[in-house]
């Protein structure tokens, strides 16, 4: 396994598969060249995932996707127990937001972070139509934390 920092001019090239994660265009290009996008390879392309320093020590999962075939291998985890030493400092925070799933919850949760906070009317507010997972409507987004 291969992980590999993407530059922003080739960031671009993985719109597509950062669709999966978040569907909505103009919300990935808020979070995509001001973050730090890595990309984990074995023969070829297993997962991307995207990360912002919100402030000194703070930082925020924006979007991580695992290619549909390659689901439930353990890429993910593997790129965010890469991500959390990457950026791992004395005091430093992880953050990642998301909808109410049960699925994607346990799947961070099995990752090491903690329910933290939620942002009320989130998916509501901030796109520009109808968000789903697992057959339920997103409403609020929910931050998970962890010390790293």
């Amino acid at each position: 396994m291969e992980i590999l920092k993407i530059n922003d001019s080739d960031k671009a090239n993985y719109m597509d598969l950062l669709l999966i994660a978040d569907e909505q265009i103009n919300m990935i290009e808020k979070y995509l060249y001001r973050g730090d996008m890595f990309a984990l390879w074995g023969h070829d392309l297993k997962a991307v995932c995207v990360v912002t320093q919100e402030q000194p020590g703070v930082y925020e999962i924006k979007n991580i996707v695992t290619i549909p075939k390659y689901q439930r291998k353990g890429y993910g985890q593997y790129l965010i127990s890469y991500i959390s030493d990457h950026y791992k400092n004395a005091g430093s925070e992880l953050y990642v937001g998301t909808g109410n799933s049960p699925m994607i919850l346990r799947f961070y949760e099995k990752c090491g972070f903690e329910k933290s906070h939620i942002v009320k009317n989130f998916f509501i507010d901030n796109y520009d139509h109808p968000m789903y997972e697992e057959g339920q409507q997103l409403v609020d987004m929910i931050y998970l934390k962890k010390y790293i």
